[in-house]
């Protein structure tokens, strides 16, 4: 069993940083890919990050150049860094986990097993 809570989200206008953080439960974190999802109010669930474990990374051509993913498998954490961002990306972020090889994961929502319960970004223009 896997759990993920998520932290970082807030307030920020345009052009500004945030920094999420999905801290997760269990002792096998490095065997899971990870990925962060948003969802805008009316709007589907979309991919923005993913990052394998090997360190492959693969990134939503929206926050291309952005966003960076990264992990710290001491610290059983994954995190979103989001610069410059937009009032575009105003969303409610999750982050997801799954242990299946990628080819069977693939990028989508509906591939992740394990969910967080998502922590809010707003940005204002």
């Amino acid at each position: 069993q896997v759990q993920l809570v998520e932290s970082g989200g807030g307030s920020v206008q345009a052009g500004g940083s945030l920094r999420l953080s999905c801290a997760v439960s269990g002792n096998t974190y490095s065997s899971y890919h990870m990925g962060w999802f948003r969802q805008a109010p009316g709007k589907e669930r979309e991919g923005v990050a993913h990052i394998d474990t090997d360190g492959t990374t693969t990134y939503a051509d929206s926050v291309k150049g952005r966003f960076t993913i990264s992990k710290d498998n001491a610290k059983n954490t994954l995190y979103l860094q989001m610069n410059s961002l937009k009032p575009e990306d105003t969303a409610m972020y999750s982050c997801a986990a799954d242990r299946r090889p990628r080819y069977r994961l693939g990028y989508g929502p509906s591939g992740y097993y394990y969910w967080g319960q998502g922590t809010q970004v707003t940005v204002s223009s």
